[in-house]
């Protein structure tokens, strides 16, 4: 920057100057480490959030959002190390958005994931419960089985870059020439990938960005999100498209899906409804536990390739039904008291529209499976108040080096429920 140019030139339009200017550098001990993987400390009482800072460190940071209750800075050196600071493998680790704790102690990722569940189901659902400390994943990198990289619309004369979004960014991308969270056979395969969209360039240009799907299977890799491909999950096989959605830690799955179906049977239970089936994974997975379970599931597409795992797998006490949305159970033809009902919705969480048909239903127990413990906690608030009770609250590491996990969170029907 020339020297004449004003400090107003190079600040963020929109920018709140108070209490810290644009990019000004502060120093703090870092406290504590949010559910977005941030180190949070105190600056003069006031809360600055800073990514890869971990806690118990002495750091300098730079200052670049100001928010009405904290800033947000970004690590510029480190004064005082913690002693689970670890020298990170990829070397864009910090500018690729897809890790957050690459260098961080394996075990005391675990130890925070599990504490930071803890305090979200008491901050945002007021309960307090024993978590369970999460449970470690086999493979701690090349675990992943889907990799969907990006590249952007092409300029004129530059070759693609193919990568994923760059920290803290919306539209920049990191061009990720190994990712060490896939295998070896899905790097070799994300190059060739590479090498393929550069030569189409060539001979007819890309009109904008598109994203990629490198997925590794039971036979091997492909990049066909419309292929059929095989996982094994314990003794059972599924199929399904390689673009749809399907767990994809595979080291962990079968000690995953074990405990889901143990904690929905545990109760004596003798029907299960699986709300969210998808393929049949957790339904089929725990089908031999129970006299009969039902699928339910909103995608014709995903029931269809439920009920052919079924049969491949020659399970014969399970049926899928597609849900309507309005009446999710009314094709069910048990009652509640003697079911268990597990449930793994979207990110978003369930809607209430469906968290009230299922406290209508009443089962037994309810196993809630989620990816994003933020809205599980949310809607533990409303199970909770209408009369279920928190049994078992369990993590389990999906997802390590970043700051995702998964949490299964058992609930029993205390028999009475509040109005509403």
């Amino acid at each position: 920057m020339n020297e004449g140019e004003s400090y107003a030139s190079r600040t963020p339009r929109g920018f709140k100057p108070d209490p810290y200017s644009y990019h000004e550098e502060i120093e703090l001990d870092v406290e504590t480490l949010t559910n977005m993987g941030q180190g949070l400390g105190r600056h003069n009482d006031w809360v600055v959030m800073v990514r890869y800072a971990l806690p118990g460190e002495q750091i300098r940071a730079r200052v670049y959002r100001n928010e009405k209750n904290f800033s947000e800075a970004d690590l510029v050196s480190v004064l005082k190390p913690s002693p689970d600071r670890i020298e990170a493998p990829c070397p864009v680790f910090g500018q690729c958005g897809g890790c957050q704790y690459q260098h961080f102690a394996y075990e005391t990722q675990l130890e925070w994931k599990t504490r930071q569940v803890k305090e979200l189901l008491w901050h945002m659902a007021r309960i307090e419960a024993e978590v369970l400390p999460a449970v470690p994943s086999p493979k701690q990198y090349g675990y992943r089985s889907k990799l969907t990289p990006h590249f952007p619309k092409p300029k004129k004369n530059r070759p693609v870059q193919i990568g994923f979004l760059r920290q803290g960014s919306r539209s920049s991308y990191v061009e990720i020439e190994r990712c060490p969270l896939v295998s070896d056979e899905m790097n070799e395969r994300l190059a060739k990938a590479r090498l393929e969209v550069r030569r189409n360039q060539i001979r007819n240009p890309y009109k904008k960005g598109a994203t990629l799907l490198i997925r590794e299977h039971l036979d091997g890799v492909t990049t066909n999100p419309k292929e059929i491909i095989r996982e094994k999950v314990g003794e059972l096989v599924f199929s399904f498209p390689a673009g749809e959605f399907f767990q994809n830690n595979p080291s962990i799955l079968e000690s995953f899906t074990q405990y889901v179906g143990r904690k929905a049977s545990e109760s004596g239970v003798h029907n299960l409804v699986d709300a969210y089936c998808g393929s049949g994974l957790f339904c089929l997975s725990a089908a031999s536990r129970f006299e009969q379970a039902v699928g339910i599931e909103v995608s014709e597409f995903s029931v269809q390739y439920a009920i052919e795992n079924a049969k491949a797998n020659d399970i014969k006490n399970t049926r899928f039904v597609l849900g309507d949305a309005a009446s999710i159970f009314s094709q069910i033809d048990f009652g509640g008291s003697d079911s268990s009902v597990i449930i793994d919705p979207p990110r978003k969480g369930s809607s209430e529209e469906f968290l009230n048909q299922l406290i209508a239903f009443g089962p037994q127990k309810i196993v809630y499976v989620s990816c994003n413990p933020a809205t599980q906690m949310r809607d533990l608030q409303i199970l909770t108040d209408r009369g279920y009770k928190v049994e078992e609250v369990q993590p389990f590491d999906l997802f390590p080096q970043t700051k995702h996990l998964e949490c299964v969170v058992t609930l029993t029907n205390s028999g009475s429920r509040s109005e509403g």
